[in-house]
């Protein structure tokens, strides 16, 4: 019985402790990077007739770290990778990157993770204005899932509520 609770015990602080890990990823690059990611971004979206994703944000974030999982979980991966190319803008503490944010009319003073869509050619098509991901924690990975197909390109034949077309 005292081998099963150690057992038990080992387990419980494993979780806790690769958990506690992945609060701390390094999810938003060093911050001088932005303007070439964008950059690069445009090239690749033109080049592949993909949307570009701009994913304003911080690796203190708890809620930006959320937006990451859900971009990544399977259901709305293939999305992603299929029509976006996502750029991850790092804004320091508030206080870095601020021209990229205000170019693309993101409001960081609403919160982030804060999202902008452009199109192929680097036009904006959308971008949050009242911090609609900012309490992502609380949301479901669907709010994503309908986010990415709201935004994703339109191609010949498609419909609008196929996820993977």
């Amino acid at each position: 019985m005292k081998t099963v609770k150690l057992v038990a015990l080992a387990a419980l602080l494993a979780l806790a402790t690769s958990a506690g890990n992945s609060a701390t990823r390094d999810i938003y690059p060093n911050p001088a990077q932005a303007k070439a990611d964008v950059s690069a971004a445009l090239k690749t979206a033109a080049t592949t007739h993909k949307r570009i994703l701009l994913d304003f944000g911080g690796n203190w974030c708890g809620d930006c770290q959320v937006l990451d999982i859900y971009l990544h979980d399977p259901a709305n991966r293939s999305i992603l990778e299929a029509n976006f190319v996502l750029v991850h803008v790092n804004i320091g503490t508030m206080d870095v990157n601020l021209d990229i944010a205000k170019k693309y009319s993101v409001p960081l003073d609403k919160g982030v993770p804060a999202m902008a869509v452009l199109s192929e050619s680097g036009r904006l098509l959308y971008s949050q204005k009242d911090g609609e991901f900012e309490a992502m924690r609380r949301m479901q990975a669907a709010a994503v899932t309908q986010f990415l197909v709201q935004w994703k390109p339109t191609r010949a034949g498609c419909s609008a509520v196929v996820v993977n077309c």
